[in-house]
C-alpha cells in the first residue's frame, strides 16, 4: 500500500502519523484476513499499537506487534524488504520526473538526507513552492517555506 504525500499531509490534520500507520495496517489486514499478523510496533508502547490496529478488525486474528519486528521475524524482514524497494521505486520515478527541472539529483527523499536537502532548497528557491510528491508536514519542508516567506533587508 503507497500513501501519496498529500494524503499524509491531509491526514496530519486530524491525526497522528501513529494513527495513520495503524489505518493502513488495518486496511491490509482486512484485506489479507490472516489468523495471525506480525508488526512492527510504530507507537512507543507496542501492545498498544497491536490494540488500535485490532479496534478497526471485525475480526479478531492474533497480533504480534514488536519494535524492531524485521530484526525478530523474517516475515517481517521480508515485507520490509519489499515495501523499501516499492518506496525506493517510487522514489526513482519521482526523481526521473522532478531531476531534469534543476540538473540536480534527488537523493534518497529522506527529509535528512543532505543531497535531497539541497534539491529541496534549491526548488523552493527557484520555483517558491515545494515540488510535487513532497510532504508539507516534514519539518524540513516547512522551515523551507519558512525561509521563502521572510523578506530580507536587501529585498525592501
Amino acid at each position: 500500500m503507497v500513501i501519496p504525500a498529500k494524503d499524509i499531509d491531509d491526514m496530519r490534520t486530524v491525526m497522528t502519523l501513529n494513527e495513520i500507520e495503524v489505518n493502513a495496517f488495518t486496511k491490509v489486514i482486512k484485506k489479507l484476513k490472516p489468523e495471525i499478523c506480525y508488526v512492527d510496533s510504530a507507537d512507543v508502547i507496542e501492545k498498544r499499537f497491536g490494540r488500535d490496529i485490532l479496534s478497526g478488525l471485525s475480526f479478531k486474528p492474533n497480533i504480534i506487534s514488536k519494535h524492531k519486528a524485521d530484526e525478530i521475524y523474517p516475515i517481517v524482514s521480508a515485507a520490509s524488504i519489499l515495501a523499501k524497494t516499492k518506496r525506493d521505486e517510487e522514489i526513482w520515478n519521482i526523481a526521473q520526473n522532478l531531476e531534469n527541472k534543476l540538473n540536480l539529483p534527488l537523493g534518497s527523499g529522506y527529509p535528512a538526507d543532505p543531497i535531497t536537502q539541497k534539491f529541496l532548497k534549491k526548488w523552493v528557491k527557484k520555483f517558491r513552492s515545494l515540488p510535487p510528491h513532497t510532504r508539507h508536514s516534514w519539518k524540513t519542508a516547512q522551515n523551507l517555506i519558512k525561509e521563502i516567506s521572510i523578506k530580507k533587508l536587501d529585498e525592501f
